[in-house]
């Protein structure tokens, strides 16, 4: 069995401790070695110096992006070897294989974050500084046991999953998006901007989406939310996707995507890709920041711009932050029906004066009045998505943009939440959503193209019956 199979195996061994505490001096060890096998506290300065050692003959290959996972992998575990050997410590072989499956995963993976990443129950980890690991679970932040050896330890963490996707963090740009190569989005940002240490957040990304079956199962949608969300994709409303940091917005996203038809072109704009969308005809686009010398850019806003010279026949804007929401509006409204988007916002009404606020950025000094009447004609249905206390993500809002009242862009909901439910004794919310009664003006499209819906959308009785969404 060659050293890279003896590495995966031993990953199924429990990983050596790190003692965050001061480590008690080891008896019986003359100066220079071990005799016997190291205690804990001896193998983890062990790893340190072995570590240490690792990346100084490594040097800038450890982030040369020329280099293959493969061709890195094989380099790193002969350097690995040559070291440990180096040391000449006595050591068990079933610990000399956890020490290097441990330091390979911090040279060729995330260090003390990979066993965080390779849990499906753990949707984002943050780290803040080198002795503060948080993961959320279920909805819930917990602390990890979890940490790095040091703030140089984090950064070389940093610097390797920035440097895989083409970014840069130092000094003169101490911020950064980024992605791993399974497409989890990355955030990272360090001294002299984080005070308490380099800062680095993780949202996981779904190796397998989660579906609109998933969302029902969870109560993050009810059936007949389902299936009037559907028919508003289908009959190329243009919806909005509004909610706070965290509440499943792109989860939502990518769920509405998938009732797009086979046969149309789609076009994808986001700052760091995490869109999924499981049709063939998709042009997925992604901004870029400037260079060291501060050129290079290329915004949202540019790709908002240069996917309308694309053919598309639906464009996704992973999320409108600024003046290009004025260009998706006039898409919008230009014969590009069906586009989706996100906002963060805590309302339908504060979606729309978000929308606001955003077009105001684009600099072209338009009248209030003009921008509304933009928003109006332009967004047809709001669907506002929120995390609850109980840690659940609700779809709370189905909202028709129905038009302009005075300077007033007016609303009317389909769907509400129903809150007076109460909670049950686990603290989780018991309501769910309930139709308003009132049928959008928006059906009427859906007639025009035969698109039927059940009356119990709205809150007729009718007949029950199952229906497929896979």
């Amino acid at each position: 069995m060659n050293l890279a199979s003896r590495l995966d195996a031993a990953r199924g061994v429990a990983v050596l401790p790190v003692v965050p505490a001061p480590a008690p001096p080891v008896t019986g060890a003359p100066a220079g070695g071990f005799t016997g096998t190291p205690v804990p506290d001896a193998l983890s300065r062990l790893k340190d110096r072995v570590g240490k050692a690792l990346f100084e003959r490594m040097g800038s290959r450890m982030n040369d992006p020329s280099l293959s996972e493969d061709a890195l992998r094989t380099i790193v575990l002969g350097e690995l070897d040559a070291v440990v050997e180096a040391e000449n410590v006595p050591l068990s072989s079933d610990e000399r294989l956890r020490l290097t499956a441990e330091l390979a995963d911090d040279v060729l993976g995330f260090g003390p974050l990979q066993r965080l990443l390779d849990d499906p129950t753990v949707t984002e980890i943050m780290a803040n500084g080198p002795d503060s690991i948080y993961v959320e679970q279920n909805g819930k932040l917990t602390r990890t046991a979890s940490r790095f050896t040091s703030e140089e330890h984090l950064r070389r963490v940093i610097d390797r999953i920035v440097s895989r996707v083409g970014r840069r963090i130092d000094e003169s740009s101490p911020l950064v998006d980024a992605r791993l190569a399974d497409g989890s989005r990355v955030n990272a940002i360090i001294p002299p901007l984080a005070f308490s240490g380099s800062t680095l957040t993780i949202r996981k990304f779904a190796k397998d989406p989660f579906g609109v079956d998933d969302l029902i199962g969870f109560g993050t949608l009810s059936p007949e939310m389902a299936e009037l969300l559907h028919a508003c994709v289908e009959a190329r409303l243009n919806v909005i996707v509004s909610g706070g940091t965290g509440t499943g917005k792109t989860t939502l996203l990518n769920v509405l995507s998938s009732f797009i038809p086979d046969g149309e072109r789609i076009v994808t704009i986001e700052d760091a890709v995490e869109l999924q969308l499981q049709q063939d005809h998709v042009v997925r686009l992604e901004s870029r920041p400037p260079n060291i010398e501060g050129k290079g850019a290329v915004t949202i806003r540019d790709l908002v711009r240069n996917s309308l010279r694309m053919r598309p026949d639906r464009i996704v804007v992973g999320e409108c932050r600024g003046g290009e929401s004025l260009d998706m509006l006039q898409a919008m409204n230009t014969g590009h029906d069906g586009s989706l988007s996100t906002v963060h916002a805590n309302s339908p009404r504060d979606a729309i004066a978000r929308l606001e606020t955003l077009v105001l950025m684009a600099g072209m000094d338009l009248p209030l009045r003009a921008i509304r009447e933009q928003i109006a004609s332009a967004v047809d249905v709001v669907v506002q998505i929120t995390r609850l206390r109980d840690g659940t993500r609700r779809v709370t809002h189905v909202t028709e943009v129905q038009g302009m009242e005075g300077e007033t862009v007016t609303l009317q909901d389909a769907f509400l939440f129903d809150y007076s439910a109460g909670v049950d004794a686990a603290g989780r919310f018991l309501g769910k959503p309930v139709p308003t009664g009132v049928r959008p003006r928006f059906t009427d499209r859906f007639d025009e193209l035969g698109i039927r819906l059940s009356p119990r959308i709205f809150g007729a009785p009718d007949v029950p019956r199952q229906r497929s969404w896979s």
